[in-house]
């Protein structure tokens, strides 16, 4: 595969939204980006939150952006705070540095990543790596 396909996008959305029924979280955003950072899916569980939806676009652009998962940009910023902030600085508040924001390999390939917004952000990772192993790929969370 050298590309996210929309079907596959599809399939880690099903199954990441599984994963949250499963655990009974709170409603989830899901969003899917490209390896351009492009966006390829998003949805919305009803009853979500205000900003849940930027909230997850964020994580996703931000573990693209910087090629790692957001829970590595989160460790990051606790161990380089002025770097992380001058990094957002430069992409327009777009990066949201906490666990959620997962990138899609196939291999070392990178196909995409997905940013989940709406409940602990360990849960919100928990159902973007269970999206990403359903359809068969890697899911690095950093």
């Amino acid at each position: 595969m050298a590309e996210l396909t929309l079907d596959t996008a599809r399939k880690i959305l099903d199954a990441a939204f599984a994963k949250a029924a499963e655990l009974k979280l709170k409603p989830l955003v899901v969003t899917i980006l490209d390896a351009r950072g492009v966006l390829k899916l998003a949805a919305a569980q009803d009853g979500t939150s205000l900003m849940r939806a930027e909230i997850a676009h964020g994580k996703a652009y931000g573990a693209l952006a910087m090629g790692m998962g957001s829970r590595a940009l989160f460790q990051r910023a606790q161990e380089q705070a002025y770097f992380i902030d001058a990094v957002n600085t430069i992409a327009k508040g777009a990066l949201v540095p906490v666990p959620g924001g997962v990138l899609i390999q196939d291999g070392t390939t990178l196909l995409g990543a997905v940013g989940v917004s709406g409940d602990t952000s360990d849960n919100d990772e928990a159902c973007a790596v269970a999206g990403i192993t359903a359809a068969g790929l890697k899911a690095n969370a950093g």
